[in-house]
């Protein structure tokens, strides 16, 4: 079946980050009806094997196929490392795919060329070095300075954020000799937004910090309009949220996400 204006959106994390990528869609696209699932049975992705994040990847968007979405936007910097390759040659003409690194990359080569940019983020996506490789790849003479900070996601999922003992690890990370001198810093983790305005005061504005949330629902905002996907008119958006494992933390942390009250949907898809 040909794509359509008025199928929704989907959208996958490895758990309830997603939420602040979710979020940013809603903000640009206000009349489009949205799809969220967090694999929160599996999560964090950011230990996780290649192999184990790219079955569980191609499993979501199965689901997601069958809610007939228009668009799937891979809202986890791990999968998008890992899979999103994959998970476009699986969908194919289905829906068209969106990861959350390619925009961030073309967003760095238009404003930082022939600068030290920093990035923080999983293990996963870090040691991939996917983003050093598309950062090469654009041959605009960026030093790409990456730093793994493993503790920051369950800190944040753990609602240890805007507190003293959040800002000393924080700071602690972003002390680290490799972020020396850099002009700006990619939060390349949809968790991380929670944390962009205590990473603001350790760098006193001195560095740009990218939340790529926004970039990234731009870039979904012109791959449908590129192809006449847009909605156009929409009295009542719906939005629904599903995980793969409910527990009321779940529920309690996915305001701070998604900056509203959110009602989750347990979908067993491993069961």
């Amino acid at each position: 079946m040909e794509n359509t204006a008025n199928q929704p959106i989907g959208i996958f994390d490895s758990g309830i980050g997603g939420l602040t990528v979710a979020h940013a869609i809603t903000q640009v696209l206000p009349l489009e009806n949205i799809i969220y699932f967090g694999d929160t049975a599996h999560l964090p992705y950011g230990d996780k094997s290649t192999a184990a994040i790219q079955a569980y990847s191609v499993k979501i968007c199965d689901m997601l196929l069958k809610q007939k979405v228009k668009a799937i936007v891979i809202a986890c910097n791990s999968a998008s490392a890992a899979a999103y390759e994959l998970v476009r040659e699986y969908v194919g003409s289905k829906a068209k795919v969106l990861n959350v690194i390619d925009p961030t990359i073309r967003y760095m080569g238009q404003h930082y060329a022939g600068q030290r940019v920093g990035l923080i983020g999983t293990k996963q996506t870090v040691f991939s070095n996917i983003y050093r490789k598309k950062t090469d790849e654009l041959d605009r003479d960026i030093t790409l300075c990456s730093l793994a900070t493993p503790l920051l996601a369950p800190m944040i999922e753990e609602g240890f954020f805007n507190h003293n003992i959040s800002q000393n690890i924080i700071n602690e990370y972003l002390s680290s000799p490799v972020l020396a001198d850099i002009q700006a810093l990619i939060l390349a983790c949809t968790h991380y937004p929670l944390i962009k305005h205590d990473i603001e005061s350790y760098y006193k504005e001195n560095v740009q910090v990218l939340d790529s949330s926004l970039i990234v629902a731009e870039s979904l905002q012109n791959l449908l309009a590129e192809n006449n996907l847009l909605r156009t008119e929409n009295p009542q958006p719906t939005k629904r949220f599903y995980v793969s494992d409910y527990t009321e933390s779940f529920e309690h942390s996915t305001k701070y996400f998604f900056q509203e009250e959110v009602q989750l949907e347990h979908y067993p898809l491993w069961e």
